[in-house]
């Protein structure tokens, strides 16, 4: 099931999951109290139960608010329906994994001025993780996403992302990890400056449950860039293409490593636009995964 949060005209949040096509019912209505998928989460878990099975618990407990999903996603673009869409989760911590499609390696390579070690992390047992948020920088859906004043080559990044529980992957969004490829250009060693910055990631729009995404490393993944009106960058891709999986991203996150509990991992790309093309201010970029849905952004210049 996918649930997601929303925000109503006074700041308040509701949780609500999508019980049919275009539609969401609204569990806070129900248990006014639970507002947030760690909620469920954390309440699932200590009742041995599954998130969802919980969830069609609550449903069955309650007439709950039924509420249009398009309404929601034009409330989110400017409209004036009472719910848009939130960040569908507060993480503690992001995290990032590079150099996990062949393609991502072939293009740092290109990139840099010392391209083999680019070449050594595809290859090694040991991943390439990097701290890549926090909370107060990890925006939502339809929320203005970053580019660096002091970059010159800009791109977005779309991946799949899991979110951590008790040191097990629980469930699934789409996050966007915004990279400065001239400042990861210039040296390697200049990585947390490419990637840790004011509103340089974006996570959304939804949180898949591990239970309706049983095949994480088979989902399609598309990119659009689109700048005044047009489309000026499209790319697709498949998590079938990564050379590691969710579950051994997690495995090395974790050793010698306690992450907070909605700990959220981003997966890689292999989605990566030509080198002649950076991003600009006023840019929109929509990254759709299968089974989840769509991520939308703006760009501005922080």
């Amino acid at each position: 099931m996918k649930y997601y949060r929303l925000v109503d005209s006074y700041g308040d949040l509701s949780l609500a999951v999508e019980t049919a096509e275009n539609r969401v019912e609204n569990l806070t209505s129900v248990e006014e109290d639970l507002d947030d998928i760690s909620d469920l989460a954390k309440t699932a878990s200590l009742c041995g139960m599954s998130i969802d099975d919980l969830c069609r618990d609550i449903l069955e407990s309650g007439d709950a608010e039924e509420i249009i999903l398009s309404e929601v996603l034009n409330s989110s673009q400017g409209g004036n329906r009472e719910y848009r869409l939130d960040r569908p989760l507060d993480p503690p911590e992001v995290w990032a994994a590079g150099v996990t499609y062949k393609s991502s390696e072939m293009e740092r390579r290109r990139e840099s001025d010392t391209p083999d070690i680019y070449s050594n992390v595809y290859n090694a047992d040991r991943p390439e993780v990097f701290l890549k948020s926090t909370a107060a920088r990890c925006m939502g859906p339809y929320d203005n996403l970053g580019i660096r004043s002091d970059s010159t080559w800009n791109v977005p990044e779309p991946e799949l992302a899991f979110v951590i529980h008790k040191g097990d992957i629980i469930g699934y969004t789409i996050g966007n990890d915004m990279s400065s490829r001239s400042i990861e250009g210039d040296n390697p060693l200049y990585l947390p400056q490419a990637k840790f910055y004011d509103q340089s990631c974006a996570i959304g729009p939804c949180f898949a449950t591990a239970e309706s995404i049983p095949n994480p490393q088979n989902l399609s993944i598309e990119c659009i860039i689109i700048r005044s009106g047009e489309t000026v960058f499209t790319g697709t891709t498949s998590t079938s293409e990564m050379a590691r999986t969710c579950v051994e991203i997690s495995d090395w996150l974790q050793r010698s490593n306690q992450v907070p509990d909605f700990t959220t991992v981003l997966t890689g790309t292999s989605i990566v636009p030509p080198p002649n093309f950076t991003l600009n201010e006023g840019d929109k970029v929509i990254i759709s995964v299968e089974g989840i849905g769509v991520l939308e952004n703006d760009v501005t210049v922080v």
